[in-house]
């Protein structure tokens, strides 16, 4: 479309009493010939936010530079009219809070920004969403609590839901408990479990679809437009599905990959489930397995497997409460019997507290930390539990009936759940124990395939009043998922975003680079490797703009050449000015803001920095390292998020892939006959900003051992 530019000035905030706002214009109207260039003491007001509105309205302006405050600001106030593109220059946070205010170093700085606004501002386009017929049925997985409660939740909203459990009957694992924990005030006391209430509001719903003793065949397609073969009875039935809830559960970790305890070996060491087996059997008496008889002493040992290094690393939760609930049903079927609970640590939480404060004032369960050296079977199949480390200062033995090992939990996460015809995977993929959170820190129930969301036991060991909650999140994720799907924009991070990535075909040279490395699955590709995009499966991070090394890949608000553009347009001195330039490409998500937080603190930093926020740094393309080094930039530093077993990425391999790809610069480096030190790569989590200014000292004290780029004389 033809651009008409209007560039806006705020010189409120202290900007004005920071940096020359007439020379400012000056670039705007000498250098880019920009016809509409004009300063505001308060741009963010009502007045402000007018005067742009009506040069949109009566001047044609369509491309609107804000200089003024942070991007991640006022996001709201700076809207405008779909077909209008706004670029956002960030005066307040990057400039004037962050450097000595009317010296030539800031003043340099701040006319930088402003030029690469403009040029994005005349590259770049408002993107044109991508849409298709939207199915507004939500596919839930797994008829359990969590399961059967998102489906409720969702189809309370008017969403039509489709449910599948692969047993004959739905209910799940509370089908097989006693009872459960308390619920409501006083927290005291243990209640009955009322599975059936909600499995029969389940079936009375008109909007809940439900197919039992079957499983998923496939599911093909993308976000909005899933198609899904459900087996039954041995009959596939097609489902269109717009998103997804996997609520398929937990099972018990084996103990007997546990060397010590018996289990499997002794009759009467069981675990915590078949414990509840028992109890339902016996409608709350505790009888022992090997010949019925009524249990008088007991002993429960916790954490069998549970954290753990070669068994399960993580607390499961919910064993503490497990092993208390069922010391209750000992007690309350035998007065006279003893409960030993031998634990490396109870963990109760919130208001399950209270239930444990209760029990310890049963004289009748005695409650010890200590480390369980053996158990050992007497003729009488009693068993005598050796336990060392304890409380009491000195190793004890205990002769008990029966022993209940506290096994942990395990995600229900086999394969052939899903069955996803994605070039990536059948299934999701897993975090290093097994559960598939996309980013378990920032965003929960998400998973690492757009619009399929983790919910209750498969996303985190819980208790049944969690899993409700957990359930219910996950149904307000599908659903506002399913109307970004309608408006054609992205779900997290970049939620709202309508660019999607436009592949140039016609360069493809079948590489596979970007189906490869894409973190979401978004690209499928044909047998001769040519990419298939799915865009309703994209998150818009450009991970596969970073990947390509034919810059087939861009955005219309994003692209290889916009960003090159941007960095070309920042003035180089030369080098007997001694003006060193240090090109920052910073995530968006952390690093980005971290600087932002810097300003507000009013921290300074050098201003030979150039900062250019990038989606993730996954989406730097090398193309950019060489045209600023070959442009006469002293030095480049990639900022992102941090990576590895408890990783922020937001886009989960971002940073790792920016890692990767930066060894692959050592050739550039080497065919342009540069340094390759002037190229550094530095993670940052957002609450890290007071680290900035040594990051960029330290940084910059490299570059000038170094010496000036030798192209800056080209």
């Amino acid at each position: 479309m033809d651009k008409k530019l209007g560039v806006y000035i705020c010189s409120g905030c202290d900007i004005g009493n920071s940096v020359d706002v007439e020379k400012l214009l000056t670039v705007a109207r000498e250098e880019y010939k920009v016809p509409v260039c004009i300063q505001h003491a308060n741009l963010c007001s009502q007045k402000g936010v007018e005067l742009i509105r009506k040069d949109t309205r009566e001047q044609g302006v369509n491309a609107v530079v804000v200089a003024a405050c942070s991007p991640r600001v006022h996001f709201d106030t700076f809207s405008f009219d779909p077909s209008v593109f706004v670029e956002r220059v960030n005066l307040r946070e990057h400039v004037a809070w962050s450097h000595v205010p009317k010296e030539e170093d800031t003043q340099m700085l701040a006319e930088d920004y402003v030029r690469m606004g403009i040029v994005k501002a005349t590259k770049a386009h408002p993107p044109t969403p991508y849409k298709e017929d939207i199915a507004k049925t939500i596919l839930v997985i797994g008829g359990g609590i969590s399961g059967m409660t998102s489906a409720l939740e969702a189809a309370k909203t008017g969403y039509r839901v489709v449910l599948v459990e692969k047993a004959p009957i739905l209910g799940g694992w509370m089908r097989r408990w006693y009872k459960q924990l308390p619920q409501k005030p006083p927290y005291k006391n243990l209640q009955d479990i009322d599975i059936d209430k909600t499995v029969n509001a389940v079936k009375a719903n008109p909007d809940i679809v439900v197919f039992t003793a079957a499983e998923i065949e496939s599911i093909a397609g993308q976000p909005g437009s899933f198609d899904v073969s459900i087996r039954q009875n041995g009959k596939a039935i097609s489902q269109r599905i717009g998103s997804i809830v996997v609520a398929t559960g937990w099972k018990p970790y084996d103990a007997g990959k546990v060397e010590g305890f018996g289990f499997g070996q002794y009759p009467n060491v069981i675990n915590n489930v078949m414990m509840e087996d028992i109890a339902v059997q016996g409608k709350g008496q505790i009888r022992r397995p090997s010949d019925n008889k009524e249990v008088q002493s007991i002993v429960f040992v916790q954490c069998v497997g549970s954290r753990d290094k070669n068994h399960l690393p993580y607390c499961s939760s919910v064993c503490c409460l497990a092993s208390l609930k069922q010391a209750s049903y000992v007690r309350n079927s035998n007065p006279d019997a003893k409960v030993y609970i031998i634990y490396k640590d109870m963990r109760t939480p919130g208001q399950y507290e209270i239930f444990y404060k209760d029990r310890q004032t049963d004289n009748g369960i005695f409650l010890t930390k200590g480390d369980v050296a053996g158990i050992a079977e007497n003729p009488d199949k009693s068993l005598t539990v050796n336990v060392k480390n304890t409380l009491l200062g000195e190793d004890i033995s205990i002769k008990a009936d029966m022993v209940v090992l506290a096994t942990g939990m395990v995600p229900a996460t086999d394969a052939s759940i899903l069955n996803l015809q994605y070039r990536q995977g059948k299934e999701l993929p897993l975090l290093k124990y097994g559960f598939p959170d996309s980013n378990f820190i920032c965003f929960p129930y998400e998973t690492q395939r757009t619009a399929i969301y983790a919910a209750g036991c498969v996303r985190q060991p819980a208790e049944s009043k969690t899993c409700k909650d957990d359930a219910t999140g996950a149904a307000l994720k599908t659903i506002q998922a399913l109307e970004l799907e309608t408006q054609g924009a992205a779900v997290h991070p970049r939620a709202g975003d309508l660019s999607y990535p436009i592949f140039f075909m016609q360069k493809c040279t079948s590489c596979k680079r970007c189906t490869e490395e894409c973190p979401f699955g978004a690209i499928d590709e044909d047998e001769k490797g040519t990419p298939k995009p799915n865009p309703n499966r994209c998150r818009r991070c450009g991970v596969c703009m970073g990947a390509c090394p034919e810059r087939i890949i861009s955005f219309e608000n994003y692209s290889v050449d916009i960003v090159s553009s941007m960095l070309k347009s920042i003035e180089v001195p030369e080098e007997d000015e001694e003006k060193p330039r240090i090109l920052v490409l910073a995530c968006e998500n952390d690093a980005y803001p971290a600087f932002d937080i810097a300003g507000i603190n009013r921290t300074t930093y050098n201003a030979n920095m150039r900062i250019i926020p990038v989606r993730c740094l996954g989406s730097v393309n090398i193309v950019w390292i060489a045209d600023a080094l070959s442009r006469g930039i002293d030095g480049i530093m990639l900022i992102g998020c941090k990576y590895g077993d408890d990783y922020q990425c937001h886009f989960v391999r971002g940073s790792e892939l920016a890692n990767k790809r930066m060894e692959n610069l050592k050739e550039v480096l080497q065919r342009l006959v540069l340094e390759p030190e002037r190229v550094q790569v530095k993670e940052l989590a957002i609450a890290e900003y007071d680290k900035i200014p040594e990051i960029m000292n330290d940084f910059m004290a490299k570059i000038t051992e170094i010496g000036p780029n030798p192209y800056k004389s080209f």
